[in-house]
């Protein structure tokens, strides 16, 4: 999984059949600190996602194409999740 902003849809006026009646993302992937790390990933949507925010990118195309029920389908990531809040430990011991 990968932790990402999403900047913006897709719009497009020809679509593979196998993705019609599903929206397309773009979502750029970024660090825990929010800060841009990487190319963007064009996503298919699972939850209604809106730009802005920030979701969990799922980037193996066989599970992707597992939870849209079609083993034709071209598409290699999606978004299964928004994040709601994101909570990080300190890992040596002296944080919360």
């Amino acid at each position: 999984m990968i932790l990402g902003l999403v900047t913006g849809p897709v719009h497009a006026t020809v679509k593979n059949p196998h993705l019609d009646g599903h929206r397309l993302l773009v979502v750029k992937p970024v660090d825990l600190s929010g800060r841009p790390q990487g190319r963007p990933i064009l996503s298919a949507d699972r939850v209604d996602a809106g730009v802005g925010d920030l979701v969990l990118v799922c980037r193996e195309g066989s599970s992707a194409r597992f939870v849209l029920n079609d083993r034709e389908s071209p598409v290699q990531a999606m978004v299964p999740t928004v994040v709601d809040d994101l909570v990080l430990h300190d890992t040596d011991g002296k944080g919360p």
